[in-house]
């Protein structure tokens, strides 16, 4: 197996973006519970994504959902992210909360909610104007509950207009990513239920267009590690939405649910070019924290994402290779999971204190006054949360 002091200055090269709504109260539909010390402010998030990555320095962007996230001055804001050591990321739309989207957003019938939703893109567009982001990211809540409720195909046909018209007011290295998500809120049939769906929207929209994966947003028993496979393979893997589920879109903390199905991603993600210098790919959180601490949910997460790509690093492909083709299934199994069942974590440490960080970020902040300093000045106000 390759040792871990070969592969430890590839690690420098790991940057996973957070989202700025994971600072905020979020959850279930039942209930999202507040907590102390969450932010009122789009600044007040940012301050606490700057923080995870003052501890981990594997996080030097922050996304930002719009309108959760609207401010008056974004070339403002976007100096403020700076002056805290990180940089506004991928910009997410929202065309899922407004009443006019109760049927649709971009497959609605009716034309006028289609250019509704059109405009608040291109608004999204302008945004990403004045923070300096590449990404703007379409994920579509729209869909249909029952047979014979609207026109499956005519709103696929929707969908790619109103795409194109998006898609041809990017400028510069900005790119459309589009999420897909197997069911809810639709479950009759959802508008953009598959990696397929948004593969084929994307590679109509040409070069500027890729797909985003979310990890959660599969059913049960789904190879994801096969779609980053062939994702990367068709040249259309644009983003990643990390998280962890056990029924449905759980979005729990990457790795909780199953660290192997993360190890088996990283494994393809590195074998398929996607991570490292000249990669695109934009490797993100997307998570919901309702019970337990944000910042230290967030540490966590990324510190797994580590993790997972240390040990992927680790895999002696030249020997799997041999195995392979020499036909031993067992030995090619064998060399693959030694990589995953060792243990890295120590090694992780150290590596974190050579670069300055310390070597257990999740202690650190829990024993830096971090936490308690902004439950104390965070008093009054309105929590944000994403509902």
């Amino acid at each position: 197996m390759v040792d871990f002091a070969d592969t430890a200055p590839r690690l420098a090269a790991l940057a996973i973006e957070v989202p700025s709504w994971a600072y905020g109260n979020s959850g279930t539909r039942f209930k999202v519970f507040g907590t102390p010390g969450t932010p009122r402010t789009v600044e007040e998030k940012i301050a606490d994504a700057a923080t995870v990555h003052r501890f981990t320095g594997l996080a030097p962007t922050v996304a930002l959902h719009i309108p959760w996230d609207t401010v008056d001055d974004y070339g403002g804001l976007r100096r403020y992210a700076e002056d805290l050591g990180v940089s506004i990321g991928t910009i997410n739309s929202n065309t899922f909360q407004d009443d006019a989207y109760k049927l649709g957003s971009l497959t609605h019938a009716d034309p006028e909610v289609r250019r509704q939703a059109v405009d608040h893109h291109l608004a999204c567009i302008e945004v990403m104007n004045e923070t300096g982001s590449r990404d703007l990211k379409i994920w579509l809540a729209d869909g249909t509950n029952y047979p014979g409720q609207d026109d499956i195909r005519a709103r696929q046909d929707r969908l790619a207009e109103g795409l194109a018209g998006i898609c041809a007011q990017l400028s510069g290295d900005q790119r459309l990513v589009l999420e897909y998500k197997f069911f809810e809120p639709a479950f009759y049939h959802t508008d953009v239920p598959d990696w397929g769906t948004s593969y084929a929207h994307c590679l109509a929209l040409g070069e500027r267009a890729k797909v985003c994966l979310d990890t959660g947003h599969h059913a049960p028993g789904t190879n994801i590690e096969f779609i980053v496979a062939q994702l990367l393979r068709l040249g259309k893997l644009g983003s990643f939405d990390f998280n962890s589920r056990f029924y449905a879109d759980d979005d729990l903390i990457v790795g909780a649910a199953d660290p192997y199905q993360l190890f088996r991603i990283m494994v393809e993600v590195i074998r398929g070019g996607g991570y490292g210098p000249g990669s695109d790919v934009a490797l993100m959180l997307d998570q919901c924290h309702n019970v337990e601490q944000k910042i230290p949910g967030q540490i966590r997460s990324v510190l797994n994402v580590q993790e997972m790509t240390a040990r992927a690093l680790l895999l002696d492909t030249e020997a799997l290779d041999a195995a392979r083709a020499a036909g031993d299934v067992l030995l090619a199994h064998e060399i693959f999971n030694d990589a995953f069942y060792t243990d890295v974590r120590k090694d992780l440490a150290e590596w974190r204190e050579s670069r300055g960080l310390p070597g257990d970020p999740v202690r650190a902040y829990l024993a830096d006054g971090y936490q308690q300093q902004i439950e104390a000045d965070r008093v009054g106000g309105h929590q944000a949360g994403w509902n």
